[in-house]
């Protein structure tokens, strides 16, 4: 659905992305994964033919882009960079502009497509204030709205939940997950880590501009060998396994241990109880600080005597690679 290969833009003398490779397969729900500055949303841009690679190539749907850009398109939902609208319209007749401006559909049926998208973001009972009088979760649902007005193949979105409370953050995962059981592909952006560890099946993982991991999210998360162990009685358990207690914090101990089963039978023939035992595995945010740096919206002290601030961050433009 998406390929690129060595994907590069520059701005200037700035890299802002350098040789990116993706493979998004059809049916993917696929996390793109970074810090602030790292260059997720120029890659995205680029995708969707509004920043043209310095060199690469880029396929969406299977067309070359932006070469295809018409035919594709017609065929993608996205959201950028949070929604645009015209403030000063309500959300139904901002959506009716939308539709009117994409590929032929049924005049006849506009009002229905509206309806049916309103329904699916939760705005099923939306006035006709104008959006400027809109929260920010109001507009975000709007947003995605547009995104599904003519029924996608593939959605491309960038911080879907941006401005989302935990009810609607939870909501937006569970219509992605409908929209892609439905044959819906999903790329999305996303510093919600936790999200996109419920939703997603594979990542991607950029940083300072490279593609640095790319892979199954149930292969980055393989079992470690060490287990976790909680119990009422934490002390008898680091007495009974002196030695191979790695941690522990509370009634919760990570135990170097690669056999879960003995390991409780162990503990049980001791009258130790054992509230919790499993295998423990790398969270996706211990994996994403792991490998990447600090984001372009941090300030240290300047490095050297002739250092300044901000050094190595590269322009200061809204998308300009930056983020």
């Amino acid at each position: 659905m998406i390929v690129t290969r060595s994907l590069t833009k520059r701005f200037g003398s700035f890299l802002a992305v350098d040789q990116v490779s993706l493979d998004v397969r059809e049916g993917d729900r696929y996390g793109f994964l970074g810090p602030n500055g790292s260059g997720k949303t120029t890659v995205i841009r680029m995708l969707l033919g509004l920043v043209y690679a310095t060199s690469g190539q880029i396929e969406v749907l299977g067309k070359p882009m932006p070469a295809s850009g018409p035919e594709v398109l017609a065929q993608v939902g996205s959201l950028v960079e949070g929604p645009s609208a015209y403030r000063h319209l309500s959300g139904r007749a901002n959506l009716a502009l939308i539709d009117a401006a994409g590929p032929a559909g049924s005049r006849r049926s506009r009002q229905a497509r509206i309806a049916e998208a309103l329904e699916r973001v939760g705005l099923a009972g939306i006035d006709n204030r104008a959006v400027a009088k809109y929260s920010l979760g109001m507009r975000q649902r709007l947003g995605l709205a547009a995104a599904l007005l003519r029924a996608p193949r593939l959605l491309i979105l960038d911080e879907p939940a941006n401005g989302l409370d935990p009810r609607g953050i939870r909501e937006m995962r569970d219509l992605m997950t409908a929209l892609n059981e439905a044959g819906t592909t999903i790329f999305l952006s996303s510093h919600q880590l936790s999200e996109v560890e419920q939703l997603c099946g594979r990542v991607g993982i950029i940083d300072r501009g490279r593609l640095i991991l790319q892979d199954d999210l149930a292969t980055l998360q393989a079992p470690t060998g060490r287990l976790v162990i909680r119990s009422t009685d934490p002390g008898r358990v680091a007495a009974a396994l002196d030695g191979q207690v790695q941690h522990r914090d509370g009634d919760l101990l990570i135990v170097a241990a690669p056999d879960a089963a003995a390991l409780n039978a162990r503990l049980v023939s001791a009258g130790i109880p054992v509230d919790e035992l499993r295998p423990e595995r790398r969270s996706l945010e211990d994996l994403v600080l792991s490998l990447t740096s600090a984001g372009a919206d941090r300030v240290d002290r300047p490095a050297g005597p002739g250092a300044q601030a901000g050094d190595g961050d590269g322009p200061d433009q809204k998308d300009g690679g930056s983020r």
